[in-house]
């Protein structure tokens, strides 16, 4: 019988598998790969043979290794910032009525609309490389700051340009995410024209999924569903900006269309819980946002514990509402603010993030996953949630590659 051969062995590490109860924690672990593909994942003392002549790299490693981390829920591509509305909101003034007088994400369209492609990529690459040495493996990037054909393209376009070397890039059309000036008072006409711009941008293989801001400073449940029927039929998986502000039953709406996941979700009913469970729609929890509007209304937690919906956790990186840089910090924000416990949080910035994008294939070190690892400088994997910030990342590997 031929021994395997594996491209590459790391063997001492802790392994979080999350493959099971209690973090699926083995100690004194071991994790093979071949064509960046998980081919082994255990104790060291289960290794078959030689290890060492098994593979052509052998890592000594401490610490413990989980899978890599997916941030599922991002708006990172941006221009300019808005620390001034920071400002203002500290000073009394609401998220609606910065929106309402120019501000929000209208400032942020301008910016955009100002800046071309490779400004935008040179804007952008700071917080993308941020995210990813703080352990983010897979990312999704949404346009929605365009808000015009042209620029939502220059938008998904640059997204593009991250996925690859050491990153995969998952990207999401968010066109309806505010009314530009230019079609004020004319949203119908303005999801028209997105509804439009769908089927080109996706012939040009630049969106993965479709979003939409449903919510009385954004799109009507009606404009949402007329987006997502044109969704369903090119084929394009939907997410939903859901019940953040507001019940407009936007996690039914994500439900209805069998959406990958409901985001946000503050204000949901049980009865969108309920349809979310029975439609597999994952919960996506976005505490920078709840921290930094100093909101007080928590999503529905226990309905989703007691209906069985998974919920992921995300930066929702935004020049706003969520200048978040670690999806780590948001881990931690998590299990502050939502109560969530380290082992909740990790598994919402993996496994359940992976399921939030789609992405069957990563999320949790089993055989046959791909090899997307992250090493942490660690004693227990609670650690990832406990520390306020610092560098904890020894290394990382996506598809078996290991990142410089």
């Amino acid at each position: 019988m031929t021994e395997p051969r594996w491209d590459g062995l790391i063997v001492g590490a802790g392994l979080a598998t999350l493959d099971g109860e209690a973090y699926g924690a083995i100690e004194d672990g071991a994790v093979a790969w071949s064509d960046g593909v998980l081919t082994f994942v255990g104790r060291r003392d289960e290794l078959p043979g030689d290890a060492a002549s098994l593979a052509d790299e052998v890592i000594e490693a401490r610490g413990w290794i989980t899978p890599g981390l997916v941030d599922c829920h991002t708006h990172a591509v941006f221009a300019g910032d808005r620390a001034v509305e920071f400002e203002m909101r500290l000073g009394g003034a609401s998220y609606e009525a910065i929106a309402r007088a120019g501000g929000g994400i209208l400032s942020t369209v301008r910016a955009v609309r100002a800046a071309d492609e490779d400004a935008l990529f040179e804007a952008s690459r700071p917080r993308v490389e941020a995210l990813m040495r703080d352990g983010v493996t897979t990312l999704e990037i949404k346009s929605g700051y365009g808000l015009d054909f042209e620029n939502e393209r220059k938008m998904l376009r640059v997204a593009r340009r991250f996925d690859g070397d050491g990153l995969t890039v998952r990207t999401t059309y968010l066109a309806a995410h505010a009314l530009p000036p230019e079609y004020a008072g004319r949203a119908d006409e303005y999801i028209d024209a997105a509804i439009d711009w769908l089927p080109r941008l996706h012939a040009e293989g630049l969106v993965d999924a479709v979003d939409a801001f449903c919510e009385g400073i954004g799109f009507s449940p009606s404009q949402t569903r007329r987006l997502f029927e044109c969704a369903r039929a090119l084929g394009l998986p939907v997410k939903l900006h859901a019940d953040q502000l507001s019940d407009l039953g936007g996690a039914s709406i994500a439900a209805e269309f069998g959406g990958l996941s409901a985001d946000h979700v503050e204000h949901t009913s049980e009865a969108g819980v309920a349809a979310m469970a029975a439609a597999g729609t994952v919960a996506v929890l976005l505490p920078g946002a709840f921290h930094v509007l100093r909101e007080t209304r928590l999503p529905p937690l226990e309905l989703f514990r007691k209906h069985g919906v998974p919920m992921a956790v995300a930066t929702d990186c935004n020049p706003g509402t969520s200048p978040l840089l670690s999806l780590r910090q948001a881990m931690q924000l998590a299990c502050t603010h939502f109560r969530l416990t380290p082992e909740d949080a990790l598994r919402g910035a993996t496994t359940h993030a992976a399921r939030a994008l789609g992405l069957a294939d990563r999320g949790v070190l089993r055989v046959g996953q791909r090899a997307d690892l992250t090493l942490w400088r660690v004693r227990h994997p609670a650690e990832l949630c406990y520390w306020l910030g610092g560098d904890l990342l020894d290394a990382s590997w996506v598809a078996g590659r290991r990142r410089s």
